[in-house]
């Protein structure tokens, strides 16, 4: 699966938590989850659990410690659909 696949495919599940005070033409690869996309810790949980389900993977949580950046997110995915 490519980085651009990954990245079309991960967009809509980080749009669905945005708060309504954050623009989705923000999300840029280099977007940071927590401080640029203000979503919260439950939220970035509920993401978690969306990117298992898409991409029929299981994060560890090792990798979620290291989740940070939309990029973040696209380098764990395409790891583990390797």
């Amino acid at each position: 699966m490519t980085t651009e696949n990954i990245y079309a495919k991960l967009l809509p599940i980080v749009k669905t938590y945005l708060p309504e005070d954050v623009n989705v033409n923000a999300i840029t690869p280099e977007s940071d989850l927590t401080e640029d996309l203000n979503i919260n810790s439950v939220n970035l949980v509920d993401i978690v659990l969306d990117v298992e389900d898409a991409f029929d993977i299981e994060l560890e949580n090792d990798d979620i410690e290291t989740l940070r950046t939309v990029n973040d997110a696209i380098g764990i995915i395409k790891a583990k659909v390797a």
